[in-house]
């Protein structure tokens, strides 16, 4: 009798997922000890939004075919929320975010990938995304013993490029 009074409640807005990708082998075991190397994008409404670093002051945020990050492999798709932007309207606030991600302000601990698709989610949805994504970065003080000279031209800075290069 009860159980029929209850109405489940009804989903309204468009999902918002945030796809995490593994940017090293490692992860297949740092990711079970809440650590990892990843980069990650926000898709919504069929398109993947993600940022990487250039030489360019113009935006580094390009938009993608979902789940399919030149090269690497899909740890996770997490739904994250649902945002009641429609599209048109989704498509400039987030054209508007990307003027705060220019590509040569890419930085891996402090303006990376995960920080735009933290920074996206929030807005769209009033939800952060996962902190093991980021986690790394925020323990920066590790960095200096794990990264190899260089790392701040990770894989996600030559997708970005690749991306631009082919019209998207």
């Amino acid at each position: 009798m009860l159980c029929g009074m209850i109405r489940k409640k009804k989903k309204t807005g468009t999902p918002v997922y945030i796809n995490v990708y593994d940017l090293m082998p490692i992860n297949r075991y740092a990711y079970w000890v809440g650590l990892g190397f990843y980069h990650s994008g926000v898709q919504v409404y069929g398109v993947e939004y993600a940022f990487g670093g250039s030489e360019s002051s113009k935006p580094g945020v390009v938009k993608l075919e979902p789940r399919h990050f030149q090269g690497l492999h899909v740890r996770k798709s997490i739904l994250v929320g649902r945002t009641e932007m429609g599209e048109k309207e989704c498509q400039e606030f987030i054209k508007k975010l990307a003027k705060d991600y220019p590509g040569n302000s890419y930085n891996i601990i402090y303006k990376n990938c995960n920080h735009f698709a933290n920074d996206t989610c929030q807005k769209l949805t009033k939800k952060s995304i996962p902190g093991w994504v980021n986690r790394l970065a925020r323990l920066n003080f590790l960095y200096s013993c794990l990264l190899p000279d260089g790392w701040n031209e990770i894989p996600p800075r030559q997708a970005v490029v690749a991306a631009r290069h082919n019209g998207k």
